[in-house]
């Protein structure tokens, strides 16, 4: 009998042991970010805020179905070859079931290893080159910079006064970030009707753009449309200051970070625009309260920054991923995630990005734009309504 009841504790014993393994199960994640590179604060807080929203998933929420998210991150230095090398560490040592990639040379470097792997990877930056057939495994959280080039025209025409075409030219670094806007602007504007009279580029590490800024003064442009970090928006805006030049600026999402309103100034004042893609805390959606607790709760930020913003979307969107994977198979692992991915239709995440879509053949996340404008007290004053380029008209907001 007693024999018995021992067995019988200790197959309970085992039971327990084993649902509490099923429960305690983790889901792990890899994250090849710029950290100590140029341009790095931009990664550092990309880091931030996707770590604090699975630290929060965890904490409040209890995990997904009772699965850990364990993030690991290794500093790429925005350098290629360390970026394939943290891929590869992720797929063969940690054996992770989801990766978050940071630039556009990295995660087009990358790309074949993660394909050939077969592990589900969203990349910060949004290069639409990264998304080139084949784009099995390979995810956008948002619209490409196609689509930043689209909007950017778009307002520029709806806001030009006068009879002559607008005059614009492109100031970029010359790296695959930088030069991702070039082809499709040159292809839009001539679509659109405006006159893209220069294109400049420049190495990240340049401190003084006089000599570019004067050919594009020389060639009459009167907005400028940027692709570059925020340090060397800095930069430009003390060249353009320097030869008493004065155009309208026009970025993508990744103008702004914490560093450039500190070293901002003075300097931004009242002449750039931006395209950005998602919720401003004055929009007050659901997703932005989300946003709002994070950064009260784990004291990362003490305000609205977009660095910030794209490290808790990546994060929500591979959380969603990982809840729609354990509904459709009951088990998370990267192709399962990579399934649920591909079955995503108008994913809601509360207004703190437009709804997300996937499918097999279409990995960029949503095409949904508006334009900005940037405030030295650091905030962002919306100056359109949201809009599909080149579907939607575009409504400009009286301020």
């Amino acid at each position: 009998m007693v024999k018995r009841i021992l067995t019988a504790v200790a197959v309970s014993l085992l039971v327990c042991a084993g649902f509490a393994g099923a429960q305690s199960k983790t889901i792990k994640v890899g994250a090849a970010i710029n950290l100590t590179g140029p341009a790095s604060t931009w990664g550092q807080y990309h880091e931030k805020g996707q770590r604090d929203y699975f630290r929060y998933v965890n904490e409040v929420k209890g995990g997904v179905a009772g699965h850990t998210i364990e993030m690991i991150t290794v500093d790429t230095a925005y350098k290629v070859p360390e970026a394939m090398a943290a891929v590869r560490k992720f797929v063969l040592q940690d054996k992770v079931d989801m990766i978050a990639t940071w630039g556009a040379g990295e995660g087009l470097a990358a790309k074949p290893i993660i394909q050939e792997y077969k592990v589900p990877t969203i990349n910060y930056s949004t290069s639409w080159e990264i998304l080139e057939k084949p784009i099995d495994y390979m995810y956008l959280p948002f619209g490409s910079y196609k689509m930043d080039c689209y909007a950017v025209l778009e307002y520029i025409l709806a806001i030009h006064k006068g009879k002559q075409a607008p005059k614009v030219g492109l100031l970029t670094y010359n790296n695959a970030y930088g030069r991702s806007i070039h082809a499709p602007s040159k292809e839009y504007a001539a679509k659109l009707g405006i006159e893209l009279v220069a294109i400049e580029e420049f190495p990240p590490r340049t401190v003084d753009l006089n000599t570019e800024l004067l050919r594009l003064k020389k060639q009459g442009a009167e907005y400028i449309f940027i692709q570059m970090l925020p340090s060397a928006i800095i930069t430009a805006f003390k060249s353009a200051d320097r030869i008493k030049y004065n155009p309208l600026f026009l970025g993508t999402w990744t103008s702004t970070d914490p560093d450039f309103f500190k070293m901002g100034k003075g300097l931004i004042r009242d002449r750039l625009v931006m395209q950005f893609p998602g919720g401003l805390p004055s929009d007050k959606t659901p997703g932005m309260a989300i946003m709002k607790e994070l950064w009260s709760r784990y004291k990362t930020v003490d305000g609205f920054d977009a660095a910030y913003w794209e490290g808790i979307v990546v994060g929500m969107i591979m959380e969603r991923a990982f809840i729609r994977a354990y509904e459709r198979d009951k088990t998370i692992n990267p192709a399962t995630i990579n399934a649920a991915m591909e079955s995503f239709k108008d994913e809601d995440f509360g207004g703190i990005v437009p709804k997300v879509s996937y499918s097999k053949d279409n990995h960029e996340g949503s095409f949904t734009a508006r334009i900005v404008k940037v405030k030295e007290n650091g905030t962002y004053i919306p100056l359109t309504n949201f809009y599909v380029p080149g579907r939607d008209k575009i409504k400009l907001i009286k301020k």
